[in-house]
């Protein structure tokens, strides 16, 4: 074990602050529990000891998170940190995030390398110095030094009433258990690199772009720190761009191929499974004209000035949808099981929904009825473009209260129905537009431009008819778009 002292009273501290412990003046630091401590816990010890250090833990980087897998480290051993610099690529159940060190210091010892995967909330992962002379002294130090993994587990909460005080005080704490490392010691497939050739050091952006145009990354030089590939090298590659190995065997109807499962498509099973099995979906679906939307949409694009903005069809629809929900404050709602109530959420926030190479994901545009379409275009374009390189934060993908999933670019899609995302009361599937021929004004034919919108609602929450309220609602709104307006 580390000769290091870990000062009590800071320990205690920081505890207290994440009130996850009940601290007396008799508790043992040995009794505490890793979870309780903060993202760094910083050790002192004396001469003949190793020198000060910090020893950084994995990071909850969403309220859901309990394990992450190690992705790029950004430093190496030696390196200097600044506040806010990016330490690793950490992947979590949504996204590949990066983990910003909040504190200057220098990077002493890597404890888990690139690859590492179910690494629970609380293990220690690397080590920080205040000099960068004191990073020999950590050579041989290893993350059993550091206390070892913490587990995985979500933690479960004891049925068994809390000691007293003076029961506390009168029973010494146990001495904590050795945990079995859960790593395999193989090497982490992120679900960017789920397909064979995609392994070797890149950034998420190169990773995404070489998924995109069949880019071979073992043939692709880095020229990026320690020779990592990064996107501009994937946009300067000249070689062949077949198609991954995995690709090529199942094109050629050669033996099966197994995509391992990441994170995220867990994550997404999990929730799509559940919500099919506890909320009692029902449809409505409305044949709707889009031709005065179409038109407002190029009027407003025409009196852009420099390219100020460029609207798309879906940013007037989510404005339309805003506007419809905040006619129609019963489907802006949730199921909040735990509380036994359904919630009317004051806010229209909007979660939509954004097909990565990874899998969906769904950014969230904020109080959607009080933005106006350039600013919710501006929102929708940034959040998509993180979203893909997997660079959303928790708070920008987690929540919402309607979700809108639009297939609107595939002309093949004349209709479809769309899960619900819990806890929402609702999502709206968009269809492709089509060319629908309706009865003139004089007896002949006319052509109308039409597309199919149906909503999926949440029958515990939503009755039939305020379901259809909704949709007469949407329905008035996008025939007469200058309703966006008022």
């Amino acid at each position: 074990m580390v000769a290091a002292v870990f000062s009590s009273r800071t320990a205690l501290l920081a505890s207290r602050a994440v009130g996850r412990v009940n601290i007396n003046s008799t508790t043992c630091l040995r009794s505490i529990p890793r979870a309780a401590f903060p993202t760094f816990s910083r050790y002192y010890a004396d001469k003949s000891s190793l020198p000060r250090h910090t020893v950084v833990n994995m990071p909850a980087l969403s309220p859901t998170m309990t394990a992450g897998n190690i992705g790029g480290w950004q430093k190496q051993p030696g390196d200097k940190i600044n506040p806010g610099d990016v330490l690793v690529e950490i992947e979590t159940d949504k996204a590949q995030m990066d983990f910003e060190y909040q504190e200057e210091g220098v990077l002493a010892k890597i404890l888990l390398q690139t690859g590492e995967k179910d690494v629970g909330v609380g293990s220690p992962i690397a080590v920080m110095v205040d000099d960068a002379g004191d990073v020999d002294a950590f050579k041989d130090f290893t993350i059993d030094d550091a206390g070892g993994k913490a587990s995985s587990a979500p933690e479960s909460k004891s049925s068994s009433p809390e000691p007293s005080k003076s029961e506390s005080e009168s029973q010494q704490a146990p001495a904590p258990t050795a945990e079995e490392s859960t790593s395999t010691g193989s090497r982490l497939q992120t679900s960017l690199e789920r397909l064979e050739g995609l392994e070797y050091a890149a950034s998420p952006a190169a990773k995404v772009l070489a998924l995109e145009k069949g880019v071979p990354l073992k043939n692709v030089k880095g020229t990026g720190p320690n020779g990592r590939i990064v996107k501009a090298d994937i946009e300067k590659y000249t070689g062949p761009a077949g198609g991954s190995t995995a690709s090529a065997a199942i094109a050629a109807g050669q033996s099966d191929v197994d995509i391992p499962l990441s994170s995220m498509r867990k994550s997404i099973a999990t929730r799509l499974q559940s919500s099919m099995q506890t909320s009692p979906h029902f449809y409505i679906g409305s044949d709707i004209s889009v031709s005065k939307l179409l038109k407002l949409r190029t009027a407003l694009n025409a009196s852009a000035q420099s390219g100020e903005y460029k609207l798309s069809v879906n940013d007037l629809i989510v404005k339309a949808v805003a506007v419809a929900l905040k006619k129609n404050p019963n489907v802006n709602a949730s199921w909040i099981d735990s509380e036994g109530v359904i919630r009317q959420h004051g806010s229209v926030d909007i979660s939509v929904a954004v097909a990565t190479p990874v899998g969906l994901i769904t950014p969230i545009v904020k109080a959607a009825h009080a933005k106006g379409l350039q600013t919710i275009s501006n929102e929708i374009k940034e959040l998509a473009t993180r979203a893909k390189d997997g660079k959303l934060k928790p708070e920008e993908y987690q929540g919402g209260t309607f979700t809108i999933s639009n297939m609107g670019m595939n002309d093949a899609v004349s209709r479809f129905t769309a899960i619900i995302n819990p806890p929402h009361a609702g999502i709206l599937s968009v269809s492709a537009p089509a060319k629908v021929a309706i009865p003139g004004r004089d007896g002949g034919i006319e052509w109308d431009d039409k597309i199919t919108f149906t909503g999926s609602f949440d029958h515990r929450i939503v009755d039939g008819v305020v379901g259809a309220e909704f949709m007469k609602t949407l329905k008035r709104v996008v025939e007469n778009p200058m309703e966006l307006l008022l």
